[in-house]
């Protein structure tokens, strides 16, 4: 299938922007990875195979590389943290009375599986039903009950009850 990404970028760039916006929470990470995805797009243009909407793909797409974006930060935290000899995480800049919050949600998405994390955010975060996830995951409504189900049976969900 060919894709002319420059043409997709214009009318569909925004969708992925206010995505990776409400996911990283920075202007500029958020700009980076919307070019990252595209790059991508660009560098392997196999991987939007037609089977579904441009902008489900490109929601999927820009979901998985946010949520990676999380889990390195939180890498390059306890690295650095180590590395300083410190057993504390130091925490990122949050302003605002949920920046508590927000930090635990980050961190917990982090350390989830990448496909638990990615339930988390549509169910969770942007509260879509079963079925508006399973076509954005590409699988069916069972397996995202499924997933939801192993989300809150997860040990690290259970601990923040």
């Amino acid at each position: 299938m060919s894709v002319n990404v420059e043409q997709l970028y214009r009318e569909h760039g925004h969708v992925a922007l206010r995505r990776a916006r409400r996911l990283l929470e920075d202007e500029d990470q958020a700009m980076e990875a919307v070019h990252q995805v595209f790059l991508s797009l660009v560098e392997r243009p196999s991987q939007y195979r037609g089977r579904s909407a441009f902008t489900t793909w490109l929601y999927s797409a820009t979901t998985h590389y946010c949520l990676n974006q999380l889990r390195n930060r939180r890498t390059r935290r306890s690295l650095l943290a180590n590395r300083q000899g410190s057993n504390s995480v130091a925490v990122p800049d949050q302003q605002g009375p949920d920046g508590e919050t927000a930090v635990m949600i980050k961190d917990l998405l982090a350390r989830l599986p990448d496909t638990l994390a990615q339930v988390a955010v549509l169910y969770c975060i942007d509260e879509m039903t079963h079925d508006e996830i399973a076509t954005v995951m590409g699988c069916s409504r069972r397996k995202v009950g499924k997933l939801v189900e192993r989300l809150r049976n997860h040990h690290l969900v259970k601990e923040l009850r």
